[in-house]
């Protein structure tokens, strides 16, 4: 399907996000043409930067069959006039219209979709290579941390990646951490539909290297559901984390309340 022939997700009438203040300013795609721009740039950082296989329905764009269903959250930088961040996120009831989370495609998450509470995905976040520090994730967190407090969901989802380059020595070093600092109650455990390759016996343990993504979950307050399920398309180990809005942490809730004000 190309995304140009559904706009399931544009179709909806979404209430635009509070603009940011200072440099780096979030909102929702609303627009075929934004979407794309988001679309080009994933692709140029999954493909071409990180060598990722793509399955995309659109040369030169990071296409698929769910894009059209997501909303399509963006990060501009106002002095240059340019995207430098995206993520797309699937709420449940689009989920159910297109048949299943992202997640599901390499996860068994039953108790998950069994939880309480309106629930939101996250998935295909990049950021340029030239943007990559703390105020523009900061403002992409901002952004969901709204559409989560603004529409009503207790629930927070998604994959995060974590690079095998290096033969797996850093995902053992962190899930070693993980496991016994952010594991999740056993009645909230998915099941990774394809293991991780082991480490090689001889594998030197590197110096710990969490991916921001990751790190940025864990400090609002998430925690992992369990083992980690291989890409081999983007030759990475995808871990499952969830978030509780009402487990935010405290500093991150304050932050978010003086930008409201």
């Amino acid at each position: 399907m190309d995304v140009s022939t559904q706009n399931t997700a544009l179709d909806t009438v979404v209430e635009p996000l509070s603009e940011s203040d200072g440099r780096y300013q979030v909102s929702i795609a609303t627009t075929l043409e934004e979407v794309q721009a988001s679309q080009k740039m994933r692709y140029a950082i999954f493909a071409e930067e990180q060598g990722a296989v793509l399955h995309t329905t659109t040369p030169g764009l990071d296409a698929d069959e769910l894009d059209p269903y997501c909303m399509h959250l963006l990060v501009r930088d106002s002095e240059q006039d340019c995207l430098v961040a995206s993520t797309r996120v699937l709420n449940d009831e689009k989920a159910a219209l297109f048949g299943r989370f992202y997640s599901e495609s390499e996860f068994e998450m039953h108790a998950v979709k069994a939880l309480e509470g309106r629930k939101l995905e996250i998935g295909r976040t990049c950021v340029h290579a030239d943007y990559r520090n703390g105020a523009v994730i900061g403002s992409l967190w901002q952004g969901l941390v709204e559409l989560m407090y603004r529409d009503g969901y207790q629930w927070l989802f998604g994959c995060a990646s974590i690079p095998l380059e290096d033969g797996g020595s850093n995902l053992h070093a962190i899930m070693d951490r993980f496991r016994r600092k952010y594991m999740c109650a056993e009645s909230h455990r998915v099941t990774p539909r394809v293991n991780v390759p082991a480490v090689a016996d001889d594998q030197a343990l590197t110096a710990l290297r969490i991916p921001p993504l990751l790190k940025a979950y864990v400090s609002l307050g998430a925690h992992i559901c369990g083992e980690p399920s291989w890409d081999e398309d983007f030759n990475v180990a995808d871990v499952f984390v969830l978030l509780n809005v009402d487990n935010l942490s405290t500093r991150y809730v304050r932050h978010f309340a003086r930008s409201q004000q």
